[in-house]
């Protein structure tokens, strides 16, 4: 167990664990990619994993500005995230929809996560004065909020799809049809008993 002591220390250890979470979704997300069936989402994971790539490079160039070699350690928070996913599409015969909304749900676990560290690593690099490390990572963390906007957005507009052939708007629709003839037969009744009634004024 090394000893650590300053808060340098630790940004270069949050640093590292960022790191290797970055390396390991540009593993990921060609993978969700690859098992999403919905077109805007297959998409969205695809542009993320090129963003990612930059990011990867963007954190190089942090570890240079401070003088450390790029290297990652073990990062359980996104280790978790991948496992559960990995045991989800292995243990459950999910249907299309249901695993997009799936695939979404653990987008956006990995996009919340990754958003809490880069917050953490501005702080810290602001209070070291490391303004070049600021900029790269401030940069990192607008497209990780643009990310899990995206595929927020994605989720909402699939589930909106499948509830609007749930019961509830299947019963609604019909009921509204009723309405609708009732209305109808109503109007041609009555209009049917005014040509009657003109009939028989002219005679």
């Amino acid at each position: 167990m090394s000893r650590m002591t300053t808060p340098r220390q630790l940004f270069v250890h949050e640093l590292q664990d960022v790191y290797y979470a970055e390396k390991t979704l540009t593993r990921v997300l060609p993978t969700l990619a690859s098992q999403a069936t919905d077109r805007e989402l297959t998409r969205a994971f695809e542009s993320h994993a090129r963003e990612t790539q930059k990011q990867v490079t963007n954190l190089e160039k942090v570890f240079k500005s401070i003088g450390e070699r790029a290297e990652g350690q073990p990062c359980p928070g996104i280790d978790g995230i991948k496992r559960e996913h990995d045991e989800f599409m292995r243990e459950h015969d999910a249907t299309p929809v249901v695993a997009d909304v799936f695939l979404t749900g653990s987008a956006a676990r990995a996009e919340h996560y990754e958003i809490a560290a880069y917050t953490s690593l501005i702080e810290k690099a602001r209070a070291l004065g490391e303004r070049d490390s600021v900029k790269l990572l401030q940069a990192n963390l607008r497209q990780e909020k643009d990310a899990l906007k995206k595929v927020e957005t994605i989720s909402k507009r699939i589930l909106k799809s499948t509830n609007g052939s749930s019961p509830r708007s299947r019963s609604s629709s019909s009921s509204r049809g009723r309405s609708t003839s009732a209305r109808s037969t109503a109007r041609r009744s009555t209009a049917k008993r005014s040509s009657s009634t003109r009939t028989r004024s002219r005679s």
